[in-house]
């Protein structure tokens, strides 16, 4: 059984959060002047949002599950290339600029390929979590299959155990808010508990467990300082946070995203990481029209009653 509703929410909150997120680099004259502007609540005014590759490989996961009901590695890496391909200038990783490229014409390349990067160890960044939450979603009926799924949609691009585990995390945590679409639901110390558990061992493992500990009311930006915001852009350096920040907010997007935004650092992925799970369970409805207008479009296929595959 699985949730297009709630993946599909978790998409477009990904993409809100995505490029809510990255308008706030240009505006980075200073931390302060930032983090004033964001504790004031003042949107970014300069439209539209652009999304990053967050969001343009977030729609290379969902092609793939619309087209088959689970993650096949060569399709989703045949759609990580191709998509790259068509719009390389979405802010894509050094690494992922020497991967996808290959991906396009050799699908299957990815099994040596992503292992190879980074001196062979893989990559540990937070990119296979920055896309996931709508897969988490998308399987949240059961867990064990929300976790499987988000390995294999990691391994494409992430080899390394620390990346694959910041994936199952994401996925985990938007399976359970999408679990409680419509009724109560886990949150705060007791969903971050439940990723915890679920999570493989290291270091992203621990972020959470710290996470988990941390009050909910203290100050976003503490709660970056201690757990990391994505500034080293691992992904045991993004995830405990993006997650902690889900967690407390998990009944208004809104306020998820500026919490979230009050972190600094790679404001793009926090946010995108806390919108998808946040969206999972609330959908858009609440969120001022004012910032889905600001928001650039998805493509148009994913509006349609079937996608096409990604790469066709």
């Amino acid at each position: 059984m699985t949730s297009t509703s709630a993946a599909r929410d978790a998409l477009e909150g990904l993409a809100l959060g995505d490029g809510f997120g990255e308008r706030w680099f240009p505006l980075f004259r200073t931390p302060r002047e930032a983090l004033d502007r964001i504790r004031a609540r003042r949107i970014p005014e300069e439209a539209p949002w652009h999304w990053t590759d967050d969001t343009a490989m977030a729609l290379s996961v969902y092609g793939v599950l619309t087209a088959f009901d689970a993650v096949h590695q060569e399709k989703l890496a045949l759609a990580f290339g191709m998509t790259y391909l068509a719009d390389p200038g979405r802010g894509y990783g050094h690494g992922m600029r020497g991967l996808l490229p290959g991906l396009a014409d050799a699908p299957g390349g990815w099994r040596t390929a992503a292992r190879d990067l980074f001196g062979g160890a893989g990559s540990f960044g937070n990119g296979a979590a920055m896309r996931v939450a709508p897969l988490g979603a998308w399987f949240c009926a059961d867990l064990e299959e929300a976790a499987e799924q988000a390995v294999l949609s990691a391994e494409v691009t992430h080899a390394h155990p620390e990346g694959i585990a910041g994936a199952v995390a994401v996925a985990v945590a938007a399976a359970l808010a999408a679990r409680g679409r419509g009724g109560p639901a886990p949150a705060g110390s007791d969903l971050l508990a439940e990723v915890t558990d679920r999570t493989p061992p290291g270091a992203v493992r621990e972020g959470l467990g710290r996470a988990a500990g941390l009050d909910g009311a203290t100050e976003p930006w503490r709660a970056a300082d201690l757990l990391g915001s994505g500034q080293r852009v691992r992904a045991a350096d993004t995830v405990p946070f993006a997650l902690w920040s889900a967690a407390h907010h998990l009944d208004s997007l809104t306020d998820a995203l500026w919490a979230t935004a009050e972190g600094l650092g790679d404001v793009d992925t926090t946010c995108a990481i806390t919108a998808g799970v946040v969206a999972a369970r609330t959908g858009l409805e609440r969120v001022p029209r004012e910032w889905l207008t600001r928001r650039e479009p998805l493509p148009a296929w994913v509006a349609g009653a079937e996608a096409e595959e990604p790469g066709r």
